[in-house]
């Protein structure tokens, strides 16, 4: 495991250890999950751009309009 020292505005700082505690977390374990998320959110991104740069925009495009129609069609009870 590593040590990495941030330096934060003592406002933020502050709010962060408030979100912490809100959580029942440390504020260590706070910064574990939040990277992961973050992590997580830029590998998803990494992946769709190299995905999308090897297919078909219009298939791509096709797929995504029909998970919009299920997705809002699912929301309205049909």
């Amino acid at each position: 495991m590593s040590t990495l020292t941030i330096r934060l505005p003592a406002d933020q700082h502050e709010r962060l250890k408030a979100l912490a505690a809100a959580r029942g977390t440390s504020l260590n374990k706070l910064f574990e999950e939040l990277s992961t998320k973050a992590l997580t959110e830029f590998d998803a991104e990494t992946r769709f751009r190299l995905r999308a740069a090897r297919g078909d925009a219009k298939k791509g495009l096709d797929i995504l309009d029909r998970l919009d129609r299920q997705h809002f069609e699912g929301r309205s009870g049909k």
